[in-house]
């Protein structure tokens, strides 16, 4: 089948809109996945007293459903993605109170519902909702120099952090607070109410040092290792060594027997000891090539809502790789947190695949109704204040 760029169809409009090496490189991505869970899962599963395949199928199945809501989501214009940001966000806070106060605990922590046999992780499908609602706070705040929807900003990002905190969750509580931050800042708002903001979340940190003592461990831990059990960080960056440049070979790697989350936060060492340092580049060289060309890609929109609504979508990817990464190779502490596309979790995958789609929808180019095949920039919302343009 061709599509012709006279056809003014939905999917034709779509396909000659999309940024397609964006869609590639995630696809690409979604792929290793899948190839990867073959590799780092079965040992899990054995070993957990579950089919074979078991986390296999369950990848399989969360990564065709995420393609599915990447691709629909990408076919929403900018005032859509709001829409669906909003309804989202809304529906994930419910969500994450009843975690907090009704959701099973799994290692001291409330994080999770469960419904129909699956486990859902609310915070996760709050993560790309919440950037996408603080771009359109902060963008009409400058809009109509408005400072009461800049107080709504920080009352949301609030509510977040403390329900992150009573699940607690502090490595999400670093990314949603990091992402506040960077469109805080991006968005022009009082330099000096960044400053404040920064020793707000500098004192949350030391609030989440304080009060939680795995939290204490995992720094005391990262800083001496002598000082506790250091197993897993130990043994993943054992296999980087054990992997050398082209790795062990597929299937011949350990550290999926030994390890717990082998196929989850500690995917990366797998991918070391049996494709070895060049799979690991080439990994790394996709998540920069899927943040950098958002990025560039996106930087000269006009509209102010789309340029902070793809940095903020950016970051949290950009993110959470370089955190789940930087965890496998001894840089930073064990955070818990998934490798997007890669690691096995059916609430990372459906996330990432929302957040990946809302960067597809707000960067296509939108033609003119007149004049077939030349680019305009359509604005999410109509214009607000004398500034607006």
């Amino acid at each position: 089948m061709r599509l012709a760029r006279d056809d003014r169809s939905l999917i034709t409009e779509w396909w000659f809109s999309v940024d397609r090496a964006l869609l590639i490189a995630v696809l690409a991505l979604v792929g290793i996945g899948v190839v990867l869970s073959l590799a780092a899962s079965p040992a899990v599963a054995t070993r957990k007293g579950l089919p074979t395949f078991y986390f296999v199928e369950r990848h399989l199945f969360f990564a065709l459903v995420g393609v599915m809501l990447m691709l629909l989501t990408s076919l929403l214009e900018p005032r859509g993605v709001l829409t669906l940001a909003t309804v989202l966000l809304g529906v994930a806070l419910v969500l994450m109170v009843v975690a907090v106060f009704l959701g099973p605990e799994v290692n001291g922590a409330r994080r999770w519902v469960r419904f129909a046999g699956f486990s859902l992780q609310p915070s996760e499908l709050a993560k790309p909702a919440y950037a996408v609602v603080l771009a359109w706070l902060f963008t009409q705040a400058r809009a109509r120099s408005d400072y009461g929807l800049v107080f709504v900003a920080v009352a949301l990002y609030a509510a977040i952090a403390a329900l992150l905190l009573l699940q607690p969750d502090v490595g999400q509580l670093m990314l949603v607070t990091v992402v506040f931050g960077a469109l805080f800042f991006i968005s022009g708002q009082p330099l000096l109410w960044a400053v404040a903001f920064g020793g707000v979340g500098v004192g949350l940190l030391a609030t989440a040092y304080a009060a939680f003592p795995h939290v204490r461990g995992r720094f005391a831990r990262f800083l001496d290792p002598t000082s506790g059990d250091t197993f897993q960080t130990d043994r993943a960056i054992q296999s980087f060594a054990e992997g050398g440049f082209f790795g062990r070979g597929p299937g011949e790697g350990t550290i999926k027997s030994v390890l717990p989350d082998a196929h989850t936060d500690f995917i990366f060492a797998v991918v070391a000891e049996e494709y070895g340092a060049l799979a690991c580049l080439l990994l790394i060289a996709l998540f920069a090539f899927l943040v950098g060309r958002a990025l560039m890609r996106y930087r000269h929109r006009r509209d102010p809502f789309t340029h902070l609504a793809v940095n903020g979508l950016a970051l949290l990817i950009a993110l959470q790789a370089s955190i789940n990464m930087a965890v496998n190779v001894g840089l930073v502490p064990a955070k818990g947190m998934t490798l997007p596309f890669i690691s096995a979790g059916g609430s990372s995958m459906i996330a990432a695949s929302l957040t990946v789609g809302m960067l597809l929808a707000l960067g296509r180019r939108r033609a003119d109704t007149r004049v077939v095949g030349r680019p305009r920039v359509a604005s999410p919302l109509p214009p607000i204040g004398r500034n607006a343009r």
